[in-house]
């Protein structure tokens, strides 16, 4: 494991703060400017957008790839596992962004992978969707994969963190082949790692130079401090709000003093709408839906606004621990607000120029908090 660091205090002046945020790269999910899980505007419309509100980056979702492949090739539908015309697809997006003067900087979401039984169907799938990702970053120019912590049915996948561990290192020896890095996501309705100790501890057991994190304001403060299923939106302890604070506030102490800033690939961010009259009808049920969601997926899935645009999480306070370890790459947007076409029409560009402001806001109040 590794040892706990020194953390040096940054300055609060605000003029320095501003160069600092300025320095600091900012990227957009492909999947999140628009309505959740929406294919209205095409990936050229998006990238449009983003380019236009000053990201330099972006995060490609394997759902607008596939959007885009059928559109390019004028084909009704492409399998999952089309990989030779997904590629294909792949190198022509890197044109497109290219173009734009946009980076395609990661691969995403890659999913349910790790902790499958050895000899298992379930884990010889996940290996070869991970080849075939793999050939789709080769085409595309892309040399970072997202992995979200699995949330496979807990009967099926080990609870060893060990095994994961395991499964994780040999992918990233996969992708090592050609000089890629594997960002580990801590999903926080995960079944193994649902918190960002959780896939710290799996990303020092794997051992590997090219593993690191991919943190998320919302998977977190979501996870360790916020509850859609509850009447007042936080996570009941016998210690009340103040203990529940209190606990947070720990481990993002903790956070700043044992992850190394190297290991941290990129910082993902957006708020979360408390699950009342207005949103959802008031707080979810307990349990998974018909689709086997469980609540916490839920509330990711449809409920994620921007920062500073209606929610409730303490997302400047994870933003500022991320920050003190000295971290300044990637900062990406990703968020699923499920009130976008009632706040913001059919404006992808007016949501990007607010996802850039709301961005560098919180940035700059993450540092100031230091």
């Amino acid at each position: 494991m590794a040892a706990p660091k020194d953390t040096q205090t940054a300055t609060s002046d605000p003029s320095s703060i501003e160069e600092t945020v300025a320095q600091i790269p900012l990227s957009f999910a492909s999947c999140s400017i628009g309505p959740p899980n929406s294919h209205k505007y095409t990936l050229h419309q998006k990238i449009e957008a983003i380019r236009q509100a000053g990201f330099r980056g972006i995060e490609l979702s394997f759902p607008d790839l596939i959007a885009y492949a059928t559109l390019h090739f004028g084909r009704e539908s492409i399998a999952e596992d089309d990989y030779p015309t997904l590629c294909e697809a792949a190198a022509a997006v890197q044109e497109l962004c290219a173009r734009h003067e946009v980076t395609i900087m990661v691969l995403q979401p890659f999913s349910n992978f790790e902790g499958w039984p050895q000899g298992s169907p379930e884990r010889e799938d996940a290996f070869r969707r991970g080849k075939g990702w793999i050939e789709i970053m080769k085409a595309g120019g892309i040399d970072m994969l997202q992995v979200g912590s699995t949330d496979s049915d807990g009967g099926k996948i080990t609870a060893s963190k060990e095994e994961l561990a395991r499964d994780l290192g040999e992918l990233a020896d996969l992708l090592a082949e050609h000089g890629f890095r594997l960002a580990y996501e801590n999903w926080c309705w995960a079944t193994r790692a649902p918190t960002w100790k959780d896939v710290w501890e799996i990303v020092q057991l794997a051992g590997r130079d090219n593993i690191g994190l991919c943190l998320d304001t919302f998977q977190t403060a979501g996870g360790e401090w916020g509850d859609p299923t509850s009447a007042n939106g936080l996570i009941e302890v016998e210690a009340g709000v103040e203990g529940l604070t209190k606990r947070y506030k720990e481990s993002l102490d903790e956070l700043t003093r044992t992850v190394p800033a190297e290991k941290i690939y990129f910082l993902q961010i957006s708020d979360a709408y408390k699950m009342d009259r207005d949103h959802g009808g008031g707080p979810l049920k307990a349990e998974a839906n018909d689709e086997g969601l469980r609540p916490r997926g839920q509330w990711s899935h449809d409920w994620r606004p921007l920062p500073y645009d209606g929610g409730y999480l303490p997302i400047e306070e994870f933003a500022g621990a991320v920050l003190k370890t000295g971290f300044r790459g990637w900062v990406s947007v990703e968020v699923f607000d499920g009130k976008f076409e009632e706040k913001y029409g059919k404006d992808l560009l007016a949501f990007a120029n607010k996802a850039r402001d709301a961005t560098r806001g919180l940035l700059e109040k993450g540092l100031s908090r230091q």
